[in-house]
């Protein structure tokens, strides 16, 4: 590689960052159009229910003096349609640039670090700060695509606005970045690295509802100490504080100074806080118990967070009336998620299969930790010994379908929970999103068994799918695209009727996924 830049240490930047970007040459271009269009989106579908300036006032009362969907939403900041869209879609765009930033970061230094690529590298001439700078480079690229799609779709309600939250959503995604940056350095393992960066960033999210909840106008301590926070005290569309920029800025720079001070100090490979040591005698008998060490931090941590995202939306069915009103057009979205049912029981059902098309993600990544442990050389000696690949196998697979059911279990136990009724009901709506969620898990399987190469396209259809269940219905999609994803075709519960023939399709379709995956998988050779 030749050299880039003056700087030894940053020799080999740009074909680091060209190979970065090819390899992320799908999933960037998809988180991009989730994030963006999801906010791009919003005047569309904001301004088709609330089309005059008092409904637009009276929605802007309720939900402010709602408590617990401020701690959800953040406070409505401005009555305007631009206004509307930043309190509806900002903080969630802004927490989807963060993982998506927090992913590229740490795919392109621990990961590839791990898996021995780096050492390789770097035996060329490549600078010991450039995988950092190409990482943060590829992350910097893909929130400016956001930033610039965010401003360019809300550009009609006024550029000041729409540039102001498409830098703070794009700032916020550098952010957390940075900060994956600095954790990267810390941990010696990819998995930790991420868990921890999302862990922070869930520590974000809660320090910034808990502050919401308790100030009507958003401008409480707790939400001043998180950097979601901060994307909502820039006030787009509501006098905006450019100042606020600043402070992401300097966020960005003192983290980023960080990590360099951090990568420079340490081996490839190395980090601060190693790995601590197992005992002298392996402990673990079977692959099952193998697949349960290496992903029981993952499934505690999405459990414990189905868990508090159940009790979350457990606190806000109440004021799900205050959101509809006497809306029709709202309500008929609600109806097009949650089923023809009371508008409660419409609004339960909506947030069970939020909270399945989440779940979906689990799962999938729960079954490509196979294709990790493949591609990192770690499977092929455990398969030389007395171990079959379907036996290894088979213990991710126990985590993936098993775990699902774990956190969809705890997800609709928060949401009764806090609702205080109806436990009965709502636990066997989320138990009725398994079927679809263990479909897209099917299709991972097959993907990584038969086709190991396209294995990673399951992260696309995964977020394809979310991505219809999430938007299709505010934008009116046809019902037949909506029906391109296994949650279009579930019965919607809690309801009067449950339908039981689509439930069993799908199990069956998840089986027969699974299956023929797994043929593939004892027909192949075993890369490493």
């Amino acid at each position: 590689m030749s050299a880039t830049s003056g700087s030894p240490t940053l020799t080999g930047t740009s074909p680091l960052t060209r190979l970065a970007l090819r390899r992320d040459r799908l999933m960037i271009p998809l988180w991009v159009l989730i994030t963006g269009g999801l906010v791009a989106s919003g005047p569309g579908s904001l301004g088709s229910l609330y089309g005059t300036a008092a409904q637009r006032a009276e929605l802007s009362a309720s939900m402010t003096a709602n408590s617990s969907m401020r701690s959800l939403y953040g406070p409505v900041l401005d009555d305007s349609l631009g206004g509307l869209v930043a309190w509806r879609f900002g903080t969630f765009a802004a927490v989807l640039a963060a993982v998506m930033s927090l992913l590229i970061v740490v795919r392109h230094t621990r990961d590839e670090e791990e898996s021995g690529r780096q050492e390789m590298l770097s035996a060329c001439a490549v600078g010991r700060r450039a995988p950092l700078t190409a990482a943060l480079l590829t992350a910097l690229t893909a929130n400016a695509a956001v930033a610039l799609l965010v401003t360019a779709g809300l550009a009609g309600q006024g550029l000041a606005g729409a540039l102001a939250l498409g830098l703070a959503i794009g700032g916020t995604g550098m952010v957390f970045a940075s900060m994956a940056a600095i954790v990267a350095q810390l941990t010696e393992s990819a998995r930790l690295a991420k868990g921890a960066t999302g862990g922070l960033l869930g520590l974000a999210f809660v320090l910034r509802a808990a502050g919401d909840a308790g100030s009507a106008s958003g401008d409480s301590v707790l939400t001043w100490l998180s950097p979601i926070g901060w994307a909502q005290h820039v006030r787009a569309f509501a006098g905006e504080r450019w100042w606020v920029l600043l402070l992401i800025a300097a966020a960005v720079v003192v983290q980023t100074a960080v990590a360099y001070g951090l990568t420079a100090r340490r081996d490839v490979g190395m980090s601060f806080l190693p790995t601590r040591p197992g005992p002298a005698e392996g402990r673990l008998a079977t692959t099952g118990a193998l697949a349960w060490r290496l992903q029981r931090g993952t499934l505690f941590g999405w459990s414990a967070g189905f868990l508090v995202a159940g009790l979350v939306f457990g606190g806000i069915v109440g004021g799900a009336v205050d959101i509809v009103g006497d809306n029709e057009q709202a309500r008929e979205i609600f109806e097009r998620m949650g089923g023809q049912s009371a508008l409660t029981d419409a609004f339960l059902a909506t947030m069970v299969g939020m909270l399945g098309m989440v779940a979906s993600l689990f799962a999938v990544g729960s079954v490509l930790r196979l294709h990790g442990e493949e591609t990192s050389g770690r499977a092929e000696p455990l398969l030389a010994g007395p171990v079959g690949r379907l036996r290894w196998a088979a213990g991710h697979l126990v985590i993936a379908f098993g775990g699902s059911a774990l956190i969809m279990l705890l997800g609709g136990l928060g949401l009764a929970t806090t609702y205080g009724k109806d436990f009965g009901p709502i636990l066997g709506a989320a138990l009725v999103q398994l079927p679809a969620i263990w479909t897209l898990a099917g299709l991972a399987v097959l993907l990584w068994g038969a086709f190991p190469k396209a294995a990673a396209a399951g992260w696309g259809v995964a977020g394809l799918f979310l991505a219809l269940g999430w938007v299709g219905p505010a934008l009116n999609l046809p019902q037949v695209v909506l029906d391109l994803s296994p949650y279009g075709h579930l019965p919607k519960v809690p309801g009067p009727e449950m339908a039981w023939t689509p439930v069993l399709a799908l199990t069956a379709l998840a089986a027969a996924l699974v299956t023929a995956g797994l043929v593939g998988l004892r027909r192949r050779d075993i890369r490493n």
